[in-house]
C-alpha cells in the first residue's frame, strides 16, 4: 500500500517533506519514505492512496488519559463495572476519530485498561496502544483520594508498587499537589516511590503543579511530571538534565478557567456535574494557572525538556481527548506547528521507550498513521482535519467511518 499527499510531517519536529508518498508493506510496516514518483516506481503493482492538498504525519498519541472516568457523569450512580467498561471503550474508540492511535491512561477504575487490552488481543476489539497505570497513589487525604489508592510511608508505599507490578501496571502513577502550595508526599516518601520503580524496571508518572512538590519530584527523579502549572526554567533545565519529561496539560486548565468563568458571570448551575461543582470551588486557582502557562510556555519549551501531549480531560460535556486543542495553545504560545506535532508523536515514542517502533514517519517503523486536510505544516487547526487513520497499516477511521 502506498499512501501519497502534498506533504508529510515526519515527526521530528522540524522535517516536513513535499510532494512524498509513504510505502507500507503487508506486515504494516513503513518500508520506504520518499517522493512520490520515486515510489510508485520502486513499487509499481502496488496501490496508492493519493491524499492531496493533505498531510500526512505520524498516529498521534495523548500521553494524559483518563479512558474509564466515569466520576463526572451526573447519573454516575447508574455506572457498575460493566457500564464503566463500555464507557472506557467508547472513549478508546473515539480517539481514531481525532487522529490518535496511542494512549497512556494515567489511571482509570483498576482492572478497566488491562481488560481492554485483554479483549483486543482476543480480537474482540479493535483500540488504540494503551499503556496504562493500575491506579493512583495519593497519601490518605489527599488528591483525589476518593479515586485512588491511599498509601502512606515507605514501606507501604513500596508494596503498594510490588502489588501494581504484580497487577500488569505498565506504569505507576504518584499525585502529590493539588491546589495548594503545600506538598502532600514527604520527600522521603517521593524518593522512595522514584527507587522502587527504578528497582523494579517500571516509569513512573507525576502529578505535581505547584511549588514546593514539583521541586521535590525533579530531586526524587520520576520519569515525567503532569502540569507542572508553576515550573520555572531553572527547574525545566534540571528536568532537562535528568531525563524526565513534562506533559502541560495546558488545554484542561484552560478549559477550567474559561467555563469557571462563564459560570460565575451567569449564576450557573453546575453541581449536576459532582466533578464541575468540586473545580468551581477550586476557581481562584485557574487564572495564575493560565496565566503561568501563557506567559511561560514558550520559555520553559525552549529549554529542550521533552514536551508531550496530554489532554486529561475528565468534565462532563467537555471536548473528548482534546490534544488537537492542547497543540493550538501550543502554537499561540509561540512553537510551531511542526514542533507542536512532534509533542504528539515523536516525543511521546521516547518517553515510552517505542522509539524504535512508534512516533514518526520513518523506514521500520510501525505504520500508526493520520492524515490530515490541509497544510498542518502552516496551520495547526488542520489538526482537527482528520481524514484517515492507520494502525499498524490497518484503516481504522476514514472519512467519519469508524472500521472497527
Amino acid at each position: 500500500m502506498i499512501l501519497s499527499s502534498k506533504r508529510i510531517i515526519t515527526g521530528d519536529g522540524k522535517t516536513v517533506l513535499e510532494d512524498s508518498a509513504v510505502y507500507v508493506n503487508e506486515r504494516g510496516i513503513i518500508e520506504a519514505v520518499g517522493k512520490k514518483e520515486d515510489i510508485l516506481k520502486a513499487y509499481p503493482d502496488e496501490k496508492c492512496e493519493d491524499y492531496g492538498d493533505a498531510t500526512i504525519i505520524p498516529g498521534m498519541c495523548d500521553m494524559h488519559a483518563h479512558l474509564g472516568y466515569w466520576y463526572s457523569q451526573p447519573d454516575s450512580f447508574n455506572y457498575n463495572d460493566q457500564m464503566i467498561m463500555m464507557y472506557a471503550l467508547q472513549h478508546a474508540q473515539a480517539a481514531f476519530t481525532k487522529g490518535i492511535t496511542s494512549i497512556r491512561d494515567c489511571y482509570s477504575p483498576k482492572g478497566v485498561c488491562k481488560t481492554l487490552k485483554m479483549a483486543e488481543d482476543k480480537g474482540f476489539i479493535t483500540i488504540p496502544r494503551i499503556t496504562h497505570v493500575d491506579a493512583g497513589m495519593c497519601m490518605t487525604g489527599g488528591h483525589c483520594w476518593d479515586e485512588v489508592i491511599q498509601v502512606d510511608g515507605p514501606w507501604a508505599i513500596r508494596k503498594e508498587i510490588r502489588t501494581q507490578v504484580r497487577d500488569g501496571a505498565e506504569w505507576v502513577k504518584v499525585l502529590t499537589s493539588h491546589r495548594s502550595h503545600i506538598p502532600e508526599y514527604t520527600q522521603e516518601e517521593l524518593d522512595v516511590a522514584a527507587d522502587e520503580c527504578k528497582r523494579r524496571g517500571i516509569k513512573c508518572v507525576v502529578h505535581a503543579g505547584t511549588h514546593p512538590s514539583i521541586q521535590m519530584c525533579i530531586d526524587a527523579g520520576f520519569d515525567t511530571i503532569e502540569h507542572g502549572t508553576f515550573l520555572t526554567v531553572e527547574q525545566a533545565k534540571q528536568m532537562k538534565e535528568k531525563g524526565i519529561a513534562w506533559t502541560p496539560t495546558m488545554f484542561a486548565y484552560t478549559y477550567l478557567y474559561e467555563v469557571c468563568s462563564e459560570n460565575l458571570a451567569k449564576g450557573a448551575d453546575v453541581f449536576n456535574d459532582p466533578v464541575a461543582a468540586k473545580e468551581q470551588r477550586d476557581f481562584a486557582f485557574y487564572e495564575p494557572a493560565y496565566e503561568a502557562y501563557r506567559d511561560n510556555f514558550k520559555k520553559l519549551y525552549d529549554t529542550g525538556v521533552t514536551v508531550c501531549t496530554g489532554s486529561d480531560m475528565v468534565m462532563y460535556g467537555a471536548p473528548v481527548l482534546p490534544i488537537a486543542e492542547e497543540m493550538e495553545l501550543m502554537v499561540k504560545y509561540g512553537i510551531t506547528p511542526v514542533q507542536a506535532i512532534q509533542t504528539a508523536t515523536a516525543n511521546p515514542a521516547k518517553v515510552l521507550g517505542r522509539e524504535e517502533e512508534l512516533g514518526m514517519i520513518k523506514e521500520g517503523l510501525i505504520a500508526d498513521i493520520t492524515v490530515v486536510k490541509g497544510d498542518l505544516s502552516e496551520d495547526i487547526s488542520c489538526v482537527h482535519n482528520i481524514d484517515t487513520v492507520f494502525l499498524n497499516g490497518k484503516k481504522v477511521y476514514s472519512n467519519g467511518v469508524r472500521y472497527i
